[in-house]
Formats: C-alpha cells, structure tokens, sequence
C-alpha cells in the first residue's frame, strides 16, 4: 500500500512539473530559511555555552539614583571587594577583581603587537574556565606573569616555546610569559582576551589603583563572582543589596544598590532603563523566529492553494478510488504521503541551499555558524520539522480532496462550489499581508538607522584619526608632538584626550557652582583633554573659546557641552566656576572659558549626556586626535605622521583609528538586524510572488476556452491582460488595507525605544504598497498576456 502511495505520488509529481517545481522549490526556499534562521536563533541562545559553571557566574552591578533617574553598570568602587570578602565570603567560590578590556603594547626582542585583555586576581583561569596548553594554570599569583592566547603567543614569538620568555609591557614594565591558554570562541563574554596578568602586576604599576582602596566613590573597576553550590543569585543579591550604602555614607546619597548580574543574561538581557531590564538582543531572537515561522507559512501557503486550486484535476482519481472501497481516511492517509514526499524533498533541496549559502549568510550576520552534521538534536528537531511541515502544508488538501463525492464526479456533474476559491483568496491576502508588513518594517528599520547616521554628531569625524598613547612614555610630549606631526604636513591640528572621541570613559559628580539647587546629584560625562581640542575635532563653539596657550590660567579651565549648561541650569556661564564640593580638595576651581554644541559620543540613538571637558594637566592622557592634512591624500599623510611617530617612539607598534569608521561601528547592530531583515523580507516576497505565478498559471489554464472565446469575439489583449489580473490585484490591495495599519502599529511600538528616532512617515507606507503592486502585476502580467496572446484556435478547436 505505501509503496503504491509513493508510486502514485512521483508519477502526480512527474506529470505536473510546473507545480510540483513552485511546490518544492517554495518550500526548499521558506525551509532553508527558517533552517538558516533557526540556527542563528541557536547559536544566539547558546552564547557563553561552553562555560560548564554558567549558571554560578554573574558580575557584580550596582543601580545609583541622582535626581530620581536610576542609572545601572558593571562599574564598581574598589573597596566593594574587601567588604564582600569580609561580609560574604562564604557565599562565593571566587570574586575576582578585574580592569576593564585594556589595548596594551607588548614587545618580544624586535617584535611588538598590540593586544587587549585584563588585569584580575587569582581564581580568573578557573572563573573563565580557560583551557591551559602550557604552563602554570596558577601563575596569576605572581606579579609580572603573563598569560597569551594561542594567537597572541604565535604572533610574538612564532614557532619559539614561550614559556619562561621575558616581554614588555607599554616598552616598561617586564613581565614573564607563564602559560599559553586556548583562543576562546567568538560566542564567548571574553574573546576579547588575548592576554591575561594578575591583578597585582596592575596595581604595582599603577599608583592611583593603590590609593583607590578606600575611594567609594571611584567606579573604576569590574568585578566578577561564582557563587556556591548551596546558595542563589537572588539568595546573595539580597544580602549585598545594601553594602556599599552601609559602608560609605557619601556615597548613600545616590542609593547604591548593589546586585548580582547572572551571566545567562549578559549577552541576551543586557540592557536597562531607569533600573529596570528591559531586554536586549532577545527582542532580535524573537524577531527572527517570528519570521522565520511566517516564511514558512508563506510556502505552506503556496502548496495549500496550488493543491486545492488543481482539485478537479484530482476528482476522477478521488471518485474511482472511492467507488472501489477506499475509505476517506485512506484518502487522506494517501493525500499526506504525497505531502511528506513533497517536503521530504523539499528538505533535501533546503540542506544544500543552506550549505551554498552558509557562509555567505556568517559574513552577512556576523557569526561562525557551521552545519550541524554531527548533531543528533539538530536531526531529531529536523524530523519533527518535516513531519510538522507535512502536516501543516498537507492536511488541508487532504480533508478538501477526501470530501468530494464519488457519485458526481463519475457522472460528471462535479463542480467546484461557488465559494471553493474563497480559502485560496483568503490565504493569497494573508500571504501579503505578511510579505508587505515585512517590507514596511524592513524601510522602517532602514529610515531609522539613516536617520540616526544623519544625526549631527556635533564635530567634524571625517579626516580625523585617533592614535592610542597608553603609556607613560607619551605623557608630557603633547606640545612636542603636535609640532612634529603640523611639521611634517601630515596633520593641520593635534590633540591630546583621554578617552576615544566616540565613548565616555569617565563620568564625575562631587561638584559645586553658583545656582547649583539644593540637593542636586549631579552626574556628568569627564573627559581630560589639551590645546588645540576644538579646532582638531572641527567642535561648534556656541560661547567662550577653547583651550589657549595665550593664558596660563586654561590649566584652571573647562569647556561645557550645551546640554550641560541647560542641565545645571547655568545663565551666561561663561567666566563662572565649578568646584570641588570637598572644601579639602586640593583641585582648583574650574573656570568656564566655552560652550560647544553637543557632541554624539556615546548611543546615536539617544540623547547626548551633560558633558565637561578639563584641561589636562597630571598626565592622563590615552589617545592623539590628529586632523588630517586636505591637501594630500591619505595614504601620504598616514605615511608622514608613521615615520614621525616612529622617530619618536621607535619600540612602540604604530596603531591608528579613524574616527568616522569608530563611529560608525556604533550602527553595526541594527545594520545587520536590518540587512537579514531584507534578505529574508525578499525571500518572503519571492515565495508569495511564486505561489501567485502558480494560480494565475491555473487560472489562465483553466479560462482558456473563455479566453479563446473573448478574443475571437473582438476583445483586446488589455482587456483580456485586465481581465485575468484584476482578482489578484483585488486581493493584493486588501492584503495592503490589512498590512498598513498593522505595521505601523507594530512600528511604532519599535520606534519607541530610540529617545532620538524617525518619524513614521506616510513615504514608507506609500513606497511599500506600489512596491508590492508593480511586483503583483509582473508576476501575474507574464501568465495573462502568455494567455491572452495566444491562438484562439488551439483552445477552441475540440468546440
């Protein structure tokens, strides 16, 4: 019996080309993508997998209140760490100190690279769980060891054992390679690290980490903790709730609020507003996964409507089989085969394009997925898939095709009812209404990111490079190097900063000034910078002037961003000054010499935070900003400002940034959101285009006597062109009245989370709905004028 089901099956497959190839092909392409898709979803979810003890790893965070705004971070004081210890120790298997992910130079004889890793304590190796090749597992508790990756390890010493060799560190401090550990995978918190070295290396090198230790105040650092088997996040959150609020009352003025932040939730649930997690790139997951579930409803659809569509085609076979003994519930078991045959098939097409277009889809998403061959869930969860598909593609036709009666079809009699095509209208509009609701979010997701990247960003980031300085060896030669790098005529302007022109890596309160309301927690983003800081960045100065060496007293000075000026509610600000809140302070007060537009440093989607900008005059500075020279081209000017920095720091790798490209890394996120919104928007539209080729090819099939009739009788190939393509359109503009009003409710509610966002304008709606119609009637034009031009003597000759 199966085998003669089979049999029947191929043969209805044979003789039906054209539909059996829009079946299986729509279906390969709807399965390839939700296969595709489904398999980004699990690498998403499995981020951090390969940590074995993922469910007892958190970092610590803390909530702080000012002015009844709650802001939520991994900074933490340093003192936290000896109160938890000493409070809490028994809860936890490690806590582990950590610096944020540092760039450092590190040189083997006439080798130096640039590599980023971290400085932490003791216990790290176990924490991250890194797999040592070679070496000591324990040396993170001596003082100047120093732990590579395998790639980092290769690249300074090549096919040399490294262990026991001597490196630099910032061409100062010595430091002795220890052990090697394995490159971490990309799915991983931390495949950053390229080097790792004990936390007491960082403290003998830096003085102001030494007298941080009882500053609870100072949000520097990062800490890391496992917790024990016997014990909960929540169990240990509830107990450190209120430690540094119990321990500093300064710092009880801004409700600290310290907590445990699981490590399930770094990647997929990291963001916070106003203190409450709100989410992350779990939205994206759920994105996709709804898309996916609707492409593959989309090629159900067109194997639906093709089935039932062809029906009388199946009416004869139906009524025979019946009249011979078959029972509606063989019929149908019959009917379902065909559909498992259908997408068994179907499968087997989706796995190879899934293998062509792997890696163009990794490049495409950012990711290392590879197929799971070796993955018996990923077959176990692909059989239910197909038997899923099968049923969900086949049960439809089956019930339709089982139900006809043998007694008409035999006598002839059998016509579909008035309404038979309605189910198949009714799917078409829900075809199209998933594809252009796709189309519209997609332009939505597009409009915003180019209004964001529109955005003014307040200074000028094209032909502007930063080149990191982290070492003591560049502090005090600004002044030196601005006139080598001017004189070399690779550069018009030369700044010193602390921190990159695109992040804040520095936010201050404590301060005092003239106006300042009672109560008032203030929070502003610190920046430390030098001469010549707005003419490099190309800065708008609204009020003052920048920096100047014609006045000794711009040491003593700061420059405020406008937003800063409207939140601490300054009039005429200029020549006012901000003060140390500590009346034992040793700092100056600050006198404001200038007011600059607002600078887009941090989120381009969100609104630019208070800013102030100090002269700096103790060394703290990380990075050059260099304006390029406009009169030569670029690769000259890198050329020229490489061999000064070269003669000035010959043992000190030359790495540089541009500024523009940094920036625009800030879009990086929602570009691939929306370049896999597209690429799958298009194979829904193509899909639902190809289901529609298919019924306007039956419906021209099924009218071609009526055409042959009209043509004959003097109607015009237009008419006959209108005629065939009117119900489509028909049903293509409900599935528009349908779709317009959904995405743009569902729109909306996306926008809503960008403080600085698009308007929803009534261009995107508009651009969709004739997208789709010039698409509906290409698609359908080609079956009606193949039909309408066609001799009317073939069609009529058997009258």
């Amino acid at each position: 019996m199966f085998k003669n089901y089979f049999k029947i099956a191929f043969r209805n497959l044979l003789k039906n080309k054209v539909y059996s190839f829009i079946n299986i092909s729509g279906l390969a392409i709807g399965m390839a993508a939700t296969i595709l898709i489904g398999l980004w979803i699990y690498d998403e979810l499995n981020y951090d997998s390969h940590f074995k003890e993922k469910a007892t790893i958190a970092q610590v965070f803390q909530h702080e209140s000012a002015n009844d705004v709650v802001g939520t971070g991994p900074a933490i004081p340093r003192p936290l760490e000896f109160a938890m210890r000493e409070e809490f120790s028994d809860n936890f298997k490690h806590l582990i100190m950590s610096t944020w992910n540092f760039t450092r130079y590190i040189s083997y004889g006439d080798k130096n690279i640039n590599v980023s890793g971290n400085y932490m304590q003791e216990g790290a190796v176990e924490l991250l769980e890194l797999n040592i090749i070679k070496g000591d597992k324990e040396s993170l508790k001596g003082t100047n060891s120093v732990l590579l990756s395998q790639e980092t390890a290769k690249a300074l010493f090549g096919s040399e054992d490294p262990i026991g060799k001597m490196v630099k560190i910032n061409n100062q401090h010595p430091g002795e390679v220890t052990a090697i550990y394995e490159d971490l995978p990309e799915n991983n918190s931390f495949n950053g690290l390229k080097y790792l070295m004990p936390w007491e290396f960082y403290l003998a090198t830096e003085e102001w980490v030494r007298n941080s230790k009882d500053h609870w105040g100072n949000n520097s650092f990062q800490m890391y903790a496992q917790i024990n088997d016997n014990t909960t996040m929540e169990a240990v959150t509830a107990k450190i709730l209120d430690i540094k609020k119990r321990n500093s009352a300064e710092e009880a003025e801004f409700n600290p609020e310290i907590f445990l932040f699981p490590m399930k939730d770094w990647y997929l649930r990291g963001d916070w507003d106003n203190g409450v997690q709100t989410g992350g790139r779990i939205e994206n997951v759920w994105l996709f996964g709804i898309i996916g579930v609707f492409i593959l409803l989309l090629a159900c659809i067109n194997f639906i409507n093709l089935s039932t569509a062809r029906s009388e085609k199946r009416a004869t076979e139906v009524g025979i089989r019946k009249s011979i003994g078959s029972q509606r519930g063989q019929l149908i078991f019959q009917f379902l085969t065909e559909s498992f045959l259908i997408v068994v098939l179907a499968f087997v097409l989706a796995v190879g394009i899934v293998l062509i277009s792997l890696n163009g889809f990794n490049n495409l998403a950012s990711k290392t997925i590879e197929f799971p061959w070796a993955n018996i869930a990923f077959w176990a969860v692909a059989l239910i898939f197909i038997f899923l598909t099968a049923i969900l593609a086949g049960s439809y036709p089956a019930l339709y095709l089982s139900s006809f009666n043998p007694v008409s079809v035999l006598k002839g009699t059998f016509k579909a009812g008035r309404y038979s095509s309605l189910p198949r209208k009714i799917l078409v509009v829900a075809q199209f209404t998933i594809s252009v609701a796709l189309i519209i979010g997609t332009l939505v997701v597009m409009d915003q990111i180019q209004f964001s990247k529109d955005r003014p960003t307040g200074y000028n980031n094209e032909g502007l490079i930063q080149i990191p300085v982290m070492s003591s060896e560049f502090y005090g030669k600004q002044d030196v190097m601005r006139q080598q790098f001017v004189s070399s005529g690779g550069a018009t302007y030369m700044t010193a900063m602390s921190s990159p022109t695109t992040e804040v890596w520095s936010n201050r309160s404590g301060y005092d000034w003239e106006g300042k309301p009672e109560g008032f927690q203030e929070d502003l983003a610190h920046t430390s910078v030098h001469y010549d800081f707005v003419e490099t960045l190309g800065l708008n100065l609204i009020e003052g002037r920048g920096f100047s060496r014609e006045f000794a007293t711009d040491s003593n000075a700061v420059i405020l961003n406008k937003t800063a000026v409207k939140y601490m509610g300054l009039q005429n600000p200029i020549g006012k000054y901000i003060r140390d809140s500590d009346e034992d302070s040793p700092f100056e007060p600050l006198k404001i010499i200038g007011v600059i537009d607002d600078m887009v440093v941090q989120s381009p989607y969100t609104p630019v935070k208070q800013a102030m900008y100090v002269f700096e005059k103790y060394g703290n500075i990380n990075y050059y900003k260099l304006r390029l020279n406009p009169q030569n081209s670029v690769r000259k000017n890198l050329e020229l400002i490489e061999t000064t920095f070269k003669a000035n720091f010959p043992n000190i790798p030359f790495a540089y940034q541009f500024v523009d490209e940094e920036y625009g890394k800030k879009f990086r996120s929602e570009e691939r959101v929306a370049s896999l919104a597209r690429v799958f928007t298009a194979l829904a539209i193509f899909i639902s285009c190809l289901g529609l080729f298919g019924l306007a090819s039956f419906v021209a099939e099924q009218r071609t006597k009526e055409i042959g009739v009209r043509k004959v009788l003097g109607a015009s190939i237009s008419q006959l062109w209108l005629l065939l393509s009117k119900d489509f359109i028909t049903l293509v503009v409900i599935a528009l009245v349908i779709a317009t009003p959904l995405a743009y409710y569902i729109m909306s509610g996306w926008l809503q989370k960008f403080p600085y966002r698009t308007v929803l304008g009534w261009d995107v709606f508009v651009l969709a709905c004739i997208g789709a119609l010039i698409i509906t009637l290409i698609t359908v034009s080609f079956q009606a004028i193949k039909a309408a031009t066609a001799n009317p003597v073939n069609s009529l000759r058997s009258e």
